[in-house]
């Protein structure tokens, strides 16, 4: 029987540098859950015949950080097939927005359908009480917008673009469902290897329980988590070996509050040590982890490699202002050796612009950290009030201004004021913080905490050249970055001009000569001393505060206990609590 064609082409987009051109690569950093979510959901209507026995579902994939989207191949794509077929612009960040409506924009003109979802529509729709500016200007456009989770509702949204009966909204953010046993998350070889190190995603759980003020998590995906079960997780981790692909990042917010997280890492456990699959994942968790019995020596067995833990700031007074009361620094050291024990490598998160902030103070707080705490991957953000975010709802119901242009919102730039930092200020705080902690003498040290327990050194080299260089060379964060920086004459943000044709080229070429050699330069430069650390058997005795382990002396010895009233406070209310415990 000749089948009709629906196409359900899926657009995860990036979003413009400060030049106006699209931050593309030709191997990006991130893996996208949203798009292997939907996929695998859309792949799952197909199956299931939802268009009708007569109609063909046929999936297109794109990440545009790592490919660049052709409007007019895919208008021809479904113009061929019989005109049926809508463009799904998904996980849309706001600094992703208008990026994203631009490409709407596009297709629009020439008649197809639109539909955007996304942190950014579900984040505005749940908290603010009015339909902001630039999503009336997507509604304007004939776009639908869709607001929540796609799992039990994109058989509708795909019935009715087929039937022509869009609606303007979506919205089920009040009827967040259920991530168990539903179709598994998946995307193609082709699209994965479009990352670096082949890398891709899913969560094994949505939602936090926690208050973080800055955060959006919490009003998109609730504050009632929801869970995958070990026969879900075993099941993507299957699907993606059988198809070659070996590494994964669990993108939950934080995985050690997961009810499932112990049998999920049986599971894997018995994967790699019982059938010998080889696989490696990479997982986000708070300060906390180390309380939970076996949690971090299971997540080491279960293939855990990497760890990313959301450190936030070392000052307990501006974590209070943040509702980020469950982040103890009496907690920190012992929760970063705990996963040094297992040789875990550690990634941080680290804020700045919390109300106290000044750049010596942040400049001073850093220098503690590179002494005091084991981290081997320092990354920095500026607090940003993010649509979504009980901040930004506070700041706009209030009338502060903030940044009107969407493009800034993506943490790596100043969208509103501070009480104590002019924003130029806040500018050299920023570059001060990556320059303070990635300086020579501690790279080097970095390398030697490395190697004295059990932690390839090159990794740590590899990616402290890949963090700073991002910053530094890129001019974009680490997570936005990626390997060869790709740039499309005509892929510009409308208000910039179209360079002409030589001009253009010549200047992008000379760009990606001097940032491959400035790249390859950083590299090198530590690179004998990584060669030299690796061959000293005595390396492995390596010593310093840092590596010291936690002990009660602590409080009185070091800074990060003592440096503020703040911080004297939350020891002492840690010795109170103790003290209450049962012995």
């Amino acid at each position: 029987m000749h089948k009709k064609v629906f196409h359900f082409i899926m657009i995860k987009p990036s979003h413009y540098d400060d030049d106006g051109y699209v931050i593309q690569f030709w191997r990006s950093a991130m893996p996208s859950n949203t798009l292997a979510t939907l996929y695998g959901l859309a792949a799952d209507c197909g199956e299931r015949n939802v268009l009708g026995p007569d109609v063909e579902i046929r999936l297109s994939e794109l990440d545009e950080t790592n490919k660049r989207v052709h409007v007019s191949k895919y208008v021809r794509r479904i113009r061929r097939d019989g005109g049926h077929g809508i463009i799904a612009l998904v996980g849309v960040q706001s600094n992703q927005f208008p990026r994203a409506l631009e490409l709407a924009r596009q297709f629009r003109a020439h008649g197809l359908k639109v539909c955007i979802g996304g942190f950014h529509v579900s984040g505005c729709l749940s908290m603010l009480p009015h339909i902001t500016p630039e999503l009336q200007e997507a509604i304007d456009l004939g776009v639908s917008l869709f607001a929540g989770e796609a799992e039990g509702r994109l058989d509708t949204v795909m019935l009715d673009a087929y039937h022509d009966r869009l609606k303007t909204i979506y919205n089920f953010m009040d009827d967040l469902p259920s991530i168990e046993n539903v179709p598994t998350p998946i995307l193609s070889v082709k699209a994965v290897k479009r990352t670096g190190g082949a890398q891709t995603s899913f969560d094994a759980g949505r939602g936090c329980p926690y208050m973080c003020s800055f955060c959006t998590i919490i009003n998109v995906q609730g504050r009632k988590s929801r869970f995958r079960s070990a026969d879900d997780v075993e099941r993507v981790i299957r699907t993606n070996i059988g198809q070659g692909i070996k590494r994964f990042f669990i993108t939950d917010d934080n995985l050690a509050r997961n009810t499932n997280w112990e049998p999920i890492f049986d599971r894997l456990i018995h994967l790699r040590d019982v059938e010998k699959l080889h696989f490696s994942i990479a997982i986000q968790v708070d300060t906390a982890c180390h309380k939970i019995k076996n949690f971090i020596s299971k997540a080491q067995r279960a293939g855990i490699k990497r760890v990313f833990i959301g450190l936030e700031n070392i000052n307990p007074e501006s974590l209070k202002g943040a509702q980020k009361g469950q982040n103890r620094i009496t907690d920190y050291r012992r929760m970063l050796e705990a996963w040094r024990r297992q040789g875990v490598v550690t990634t941080a998160g680290y804020i700045l612009g919390f109300p106290t902030d000044t750049p010596e103070s942040i400049v001073r707080d850093i220098k503690i950290i590179k002494r005091e705490l084991p981290i081997d991957i320092l990354e920095f953000f500026f607090l940003t009030p993010l649509p979504g975010s009980a901040d930004h709802k506070r700041l706009y119901e209030q009338g502060v201004a903030m940044d009107p242009d969407l493009n800034k919102y993506d943490l790596n730039h100043i969208t509103t004021d501070h009480e104590l930092m002019s924003r130029e200020d806040w500018e050299l705080a920023y570059r001060l913080a990556w320059e303070t902690f990635y300086s020579d003498d501690h790279v080097v040290t970095l390398m030697r905490r490395a190697r004295a327990s059990g932690i390839s050194v090159g990794k740590i080299l590899g990616t402290i050249t890949w963090f700073y260089g991002s910053v530094l060379y890129e001019h974009v964060h680490p997570l936005e970055s990626g390997f060869v920086r790709l740039k499309y004459r005509k892929d510009r943000r409308p208000g910039f001009p179209i360079e002409p044709p030589v001009v253009f080229h010549l200047k992008y070429l000379g760009e990606l000569l001097s940032k491959t050699w400035k790249l390859g330069r950083f590299y090198l430069r530590y690179y004998p001393m990584r060669r030299q650390i690796e061959k000293d058997p005595a390396a492995r005795a390596y010593r310093d505060v840092s590596l010291t382990p936690s002990n009660d002396d602590d409080a009185q010895e070091l800074e990060l206990f003592t440096v503020t009233q703040a911080a004297r406070d939350a020891v002492a209310k840690a010795r109170r609590r103790a003290a209450l415990r049962p012995s």
